[in-house]
C-alpha cells in the first residue's frame, strides 16, 4: 500500500516560516502532487500543486508566501511556507494522483 507521510508543520508566530515535506513509499516522478489544508469547521481547500512537468499553481491566498517543489530522486514534495499568517492554520495534507493522501500534518500561527 502506498503511504504518504508528510511532516514539518507546528507552531510559529505570524511572519514566520515553515517547510513541509511530504515523502511517498514509492515514485512520485509521474505525479501530479498537491498541497490541501483544512481549517476546523471549514471545507478542505487546494493550496498548492506541482505537475510532473514541475509546473506550478497557487491558491490566491498564499500566492507570493509559499513554494511548492519537489525532488522526485527523494521521493519527496516540499511546501516552502513564509510570511505565515493566523488564517494559515490548519491541518495540512499531501496528495498525488496515483497515490492518494496522506495523513495530514497540523499547522498552527498564533498573532
Amino acid at each position: 500500500q502506498v503511504q504518504l507521510v508528510e511532516s514539518g508543520g507546528g507552531l510559529v508566530q505570524a511572519g514566520g516560516s515553515l517547510r513541509l515535506s511530504c515523502v511517498a513509499s514509492r515514485s512520485i516522478s509521474i505525479n501530479t502532487m498537491k498541497w490541501y489544508r483544512q481549517a476546523p469547521g471549514k471545507q478542505r481547500e487546494l493550496v498548492a500543486f506541482i505537475a510532473s512537468n514541475y509546473n506550478t499553481d497557487y491558491a490566491d491566498s498564499v500566492k507570493g508566501r509559499f513554494t511548492i517543489s519537489r525532488d522526485n530522486a527523494k521521493n519527496t514534495v516540499y511546501l516552502q511556507m513564509n510570511n505565515l499568517k493566523p488564517e494559515d492554520t490548519a491541518v495540512y495534507y499531501c496528495w498525488g494522483a496515483t497515490l492518494g493522501w496522506g495523513q495530514g500534518t497540523q499547522v498552527t500561527v498564533s498573532s
